[in-house]
């Protein structure tokens, strides 16, 4: 939902999402979905890293029909939507973090490019990097998970 709020599109009809539902996991699929259907387009699928977690094996769809998919993906080891709640109503009482695997290590087990992000100025030279090659890329862009949402 970051990117709905956040990102700003030049044309119409550029942008899916599940609406913001908590669907954890469409990006991915989507995102396959959005580059079969119109492969002459960039596909940015900017998802958080729950997300990223429920579907990851679909990295093999990416391998088997070589989509140019780039996969953006917001890590600070939480779910958003269950941290908000406990932010918000729980008072911040903690039950759910996550203990991710590193994302850079399984985008090269499927022989993609992927690159780990640890400062904002880091970011744009690794965008354009992964725009430049045409094959999935991963960029696993590390966010402070003790910040406040």
């Amino acid at each position: 939902m970051l990117t709905a709020q956040f990102f700003n599109f030049n044309k119409p009809r550029k942008f899916i999402t599940s609406g913001g539902l908590g669907s954890m996991g469409f990006g991915l699929p989507a995102a396959i979905g959005a580059n079969i259907a119109s492969p002459e387009n960039l596909i940015l699928n900017i998802t958080g890293d729950g997300s990223f977690q429920m579907n990851l094996q679909e990295l093999a769809t990416c391998r088997e029909h070589n989509l140019p998919v780039k996969i953006i993906i917001m890590n600070n080891s939480y779910l958003g939507m269950v941290r908000q709640l406990q932010e918000k109503i729980y008072k911040k009482c903690y039950q759910v973090e996550m203990i991710n695997p590193d994302f850079t290590k399984i985008a090269e087990a499927y022989d993609f490019f992927a690159i780990r992000v640890n400062k904002i100025d880091e970011l744009i030279p690794a965008l354009e990097k992964a725009i430049s090659h045409n094959s999935t890329e991963i960029i696993n862009i590390i966010i402070n998970s003790f910040v406040n949402i």
